[in-house]
């Protein structure tokens, strides 16, 4: 089966590359791209050994998003009579060729760091997770239900908004308040079901707490759904917690590289770019029984299968490509840039100069010299790196990401179901920092771990300093 899958990447890519009717060099540029990608993909399917979820998610974004989109992208651009990316960025092959470059770079010193951290950092702990007993569990799952409901009340009318609000009118929340409502605070029934699911695993068969623990966890599914669905929130958002959830219940529907790099290759590549075909489409469903190629056809309403990769939703290259010309336009930033990301938690209000993330700010350079209309775009960590310190930022970006992703992947064997949940959930979260941009992609992470790690293990103290106080004060007494 894994000869399978790699045969099918593969296959893939050929097709892509044999039908592109594009400017030679930069057809070699991905060319170049490509060959790193197939090393990586034949280490983690053939040569690495532990399970790691997160060069599944690595491999998939880098080839959909820097191969896939792109190679489309440019062989339908290069026929209209102005050749632009859908940011209305002019496509120039010297900046597609540079972007390319620094892509090879990026991804040739992560699979170095990575592979170099993991033999010498990665050894799998299974030590205890302490004296946490049964009753403190216990205590800290109905305090969650107990937060979750009182969150639930609060946000209603929040929620109530959310819900009604079209995906393309910008909130009149402050980002600051999205983040802890949607990052944080509705995290909490999720945290709360992984600590019922742990409970019931621990615990003997007693009925008495199967059933007030399955009925805990029902309700923090219901409200978990309330908080996370369609509805309120976008699919990078719900993909981490619904995956993880899958991974939880069934842990071994995902459990090998070949599992999940299948998975997220049918969900990112084929699944979501077919929806949006089927959302777009002008054919009848009788019409699309009779002749299914009706999809794959470029007369569809919005194209075919294929164009459904030439929307916004699949900019990251072309943002890559603008940032080069940003960069030898105004200069690098010198690490200015990347403060937006780690300060995200300082209110503009208090810092007026506090820089935009990378993405906003690359947006802006497109309104101001493309008559862009938008600028909320992702910016890829391949450019994120570069627009701070040039080749150098690109390398550093990419061992500081080997180094997380190591780190995690520890976390993935730990005994602590927290830990392992948050450790899958960064994992699925790469596609979605790695596309960037970094502001988002890590605030966005770290309110996450706030909500499932930070205010649990919070909780948890409380009552376990709370009965220490109690044992001491009998004590006393006696």
């Amino acid at each position: 089966m894994k000869h399978l899958l790699y045969f099918f990447f593969l296959l893939v890519a050929l097709i892509l590359f044999i039908s592109a009717e594009i400017d030679i060099l930069v057809l070699l540029s991905f060319i170049g791209s490509a060959v790193i990608i197939f090393i990586m993909l034949f280490y983690h399917l053939y040569i690495e050994k532990s399970y790691s979820p997160f060069l599944s998610a690595y491999l998939v974004f880098n080839f959909l998003f820097f191969i896939v989109a792109p190679v489309t992208q440019i062989n339908f651009i290069e026929q209209t009579p102005v050749p632009e990316f859908v940011t209305n960025y002019p496509y120039r092959k010297t900046f597609v060729i540079q972007a390319n470059i620094l892509i090879v770079i990026f991804n040739s010193t992560f699979l170095l760091a990575y592979a170099f951290l993991k033999k010498t950092y990665l050894k799998p702990s299974f030590k205890s997770i302490g004296t946490e007993s049964s009753k403190v569990r216990l205590l800290s799952i109905l305090s969650l239900l107990g937060f979750s409901l009182i969150v639930l009340v609060a946000s209603y009318g929040f929620v109530k908004y959310e819900i009604a609000r079209p995906s393309s009118q910008p909130s009149h929340y402050s980002v600051f308040t999205i983040l802890i409502w949607k990052k944080v605070l509705f995290l909490l029934p999720f945290a709360g079901i992984v600590l019922c699911f742990q409970h019931l695993r621990k615990q003997n068969k007693n009925m008495v707490n199967w059933v007030t623990i399955l009925t805990v966890m029902f309700c923090l599914i219901v409200i978990l759904f309330w908080f996370k669905n369609p509805l309120t929130e976008k699919r990078n958002a719900l993909g981490p917690v619904y995956i993880c959830l899958i991974i939880l219940f069934f842990p071994k529907l995902l459990k090998t590289n070949f599992r999940m790099l299948s998975f997220l290759f049918i969900i990112m590549i084929v699944a979501f770019p077919l929806v949006a075909v089927f959302t777009h489409t002008d054919a009848t469903f009788v019409e699309l029984l009779k002749q299914p190629s009706i999809l794959f056809s470029d007369a569809n309403k919005g194209g075919g299968f294929f164009s459904a990769f030439n929307t916004l939703n699949y900019d990251a290259f072309a943002n890559i490509a603008a940032t080069v010309e940003y960069v030898q336009s105004y200069g690098m930033s010198m690490g200015y840039q990347s403060l937006s990301a780690f300060l995200f938690f300082i209110p503009r209000s208090f810092w007026d100069a506090k820089p935009i993330s990378s993405g906003e700010l690359i947006g802006n350079y497109l309104i101001d010299n493309y008559d862009f209309n938008y600028n909320n775009l992702s910016n890829p960590l391949v450019s994120e790196g570069y627009i701070n310190l040039g080749i150098l930022g690109v390398i550093l970006m990419a061992i500081f990401l080997a180094i997380v992703t190591v780190k995690f992947m520890k976390w993935i064997y730990s005994p602590n179901y927290l830990k392992r949940i948050i450790a899958y959930y960064l994992a699925i979260h790469f596609i979605f920092l790695l596309r960037g941009d970094f502001t988002n992609g890590f605030s966005y992470f770290i309110g996450a771990f706030i909500g499932v790690m930070i205010i649990p293990k919070f909780i948890e103290t409380l009552w376990i300093q709370l009965f220490r106080n109690q044992k001491k004060w009998m004590i006393s007494k006696k």
